[in-house]
Order: C-alpha cells, then structure tokens, then sequence
C-alpha cells in the first residue's frame, strides 16, 4: 500500500543551485574543557547550515544525483526513519521533482505513518513498503528490475540507500576542500560511507578524516573503500573508522546518549541530532580522554543534521 504523490514530474532538467545553498558552510571554533585540557581545538563544520530542507550531508550527496537525474522521477530506499528519504521528498517539493521512496518493512504499509514518513508524504513521495528479505536483496538486478515494476517506476533514476554512490562521492569531496589545511583530523557519523568517502579525498596531504559508524557491524571500512574505487579509481586520502560508539545500532539512543547530547547543547547553544550527531560527538570526547589526539592538535567536527522537528 502507497501514499499518493501529490508532485507532478518536472519537463526539464533541475540544477539545485537555484536552492541558493550555504556553500561554504560556516566553520566555528568552540571552548570545551573536556578538549582543551588535553591541547586540543575543536572546530564545527556547521553543514546542517547548508539550507534549511536539505541538510548537510544530504545536500552534498543529492545534488549532484539530482542534476544526473535531469528532471526525471527519481526512486531511493530507507528505513521507516531515514534522513535520507527526508531529504529527497523535500527536494521533490522543492524543485517539481517526482520522488518514490522504497521503505524497508511490508508491515509499515497498514499503519499509521511515523513522523518521518509522514514528512515525506506531506512533501510529496510516493511510499511504496517492501519486505525486509527484498529489501535486502535491493542491489541484484532482477530484485531491483520486480522493485521498479512493482513501484511502476521503470523510467525512474535510481540513488541508493543513504544517497551514496559515485557521484555523491564526488559531491562530498568539496567538504574535504573546504577544510583544507584548517584541521589536522576531520571527523564525520557514518551511515553509508559516501560522506567519508569524499570528505577523505578532498582533504589535503597531511590531514586525515575519522569515520564514527551508527550502525552495528564491519562492512563500512569495504563499503568505503568500493565507494573509492567507483568514484576515483581507486584508494584517496587517509582515513580511519572507530566503530565503538553506535550505541547498540541505528535510531538506537538511550538515556546515556540523550543526557549526553543535551548537556551538549547546552553547553555550547548547538542543536544536537541524535542519530548520527550526537553519536560522533560522544565518540570525541571519548577519544579525547583516550589521548587519541596529540596536544596541539586541531580537530574538525562535521555537523550532517540538526533534530527532527
């Protein structure tokens, strides 16, 4: 069962540009005694100041897929709580852009919708639920050709789960760009791995990037470097991951991380999000007390999101 779309398809090509982002993002330096004790500066890559619908990271992965996508219906999956298909109904509304989000559980369809879904579909996507053995299977080509038909969207262009492909990969190299020569170590919460993928290939010699996962699980390191070898041809930049601080999985937040994330904000006036946010910015101040970063070293912060309303 499906959500009608209310968005029509646009007739002509879209540049997301005329969004007028935030580009480039602000970069902040902030006073927290639980780094500067240890010699460290801490710096906010604020990305979630990008544009107010399309936030952060999500904006570096989408554009450049929906310029590829020329003004056709694009489809994309996630989870019943994905920023990502968010992100992509907001920017269906925003430029005339039909969007489909394929939703990961069956049994979603005969429920009321959740916040998040039901974002989408104010915006304009068409839910089309699946069950979570498809789902799985989304990346073989005779799963994805049923998926499409059954979504009858066999003309539509395709972005994958959490926007990341090639040319989000491309699209997240600029953040690197940005930064640099202005951190000795980038870090940034990972999903899929597109984020990390072109933010360690745009930094420069020198510099290194630090991926904190938010899910359960070993494949980022290989879903990374493949992200890499699609985009570049192979291996860019130097880059790590530290997967001890995904609270038990995805959309996973218990009072340890709640407390945490509003002591945050109060600290330093911030809105935290909790999903990927506030996950990264424990891990840090873990590593932090750890003596992970040498005194004297200036670490960099990406903020991908702020809280859902």
């Amino acid at each position: 069962m499906g959500v009608t779309s209310t968005a029509a398809p646009h007739p002509e090509p879209v540049d997301p540009a005329v969004l007028h982002p935030r580009l480039p993002s602000p970069l902040y330096e902030i006073a927290d005694e639980r780094f500067t004790r240890h010699g460290v500066r801490l710096l906010l890559k604020r990305d979630d100041l990008i544009h107010s619908d399309l936030v952060g990271n999500k904006w570096r992965k989408l554009a450049p897929n929906l310029r590829a996508a020329a003004g056709r219906r694009v489809l994309t999956f996630g989870g019943a709580y994905s920023n990502h298909l968010r992100a992509t109904a907001a920017a269906g509304r925003l430029l005339g852009l039909e969007t489909i989000g394929v939703v990961r559980g069956q049994e979603l369809a005969d429920r009321p919708l959740n916040p998040s879904l039901a974002c989408c579909a104010a915006d304009g996507m068409r839910l089309h639920f699946i069950d979570r053995s498809t789902y799985r299977r989304k990346s073989e080509p005779k799963t994805m050709v049923g998926i499409l038909r059954a979504a009858q969207a066999e003309e539509a262009y395709v972005v994958p789960e959490g926007g990341s492909n090639a040319l989000a990969v491309h699209g997240c190299r600029a953040l690197g760009q940005e930064l640099r020569g202005l951190a000795d170590v980038v870090a940034v919460a990972c999903g899929t791995g597109g984020t990390l993928a072109g933010l360690a290939a745009g930094l420069a010699p020198g510099q290194r990037a630090l991926g904190v996962p938010v899910l359960k699980g070993d494949f980022l390191a290989a879903e990374t470097a493949a992200l890499q070898r699609r985009a570049f041809g192979g291996r860019r930049g130097t880059w790590s991951l530290d997967s001890r601080f995904h609270f038990g999985g995805y959309a996973r937040i218990p009072d340890e991380l709640e407390a945490f994330a509003d002591d945050f904000a109060s600290r330093h006036a911030l809105p935290v999000e909790r999903l990927y946010v506030a996950k990264l910015l424990y891990g840090l101040v873990a590593l932090a007390e750890e003596g992970a970063f040498p005194a004297g070293t200036t670490l960099a912060a990406v903020i991908t999101g702020r809280p859902f309303p």
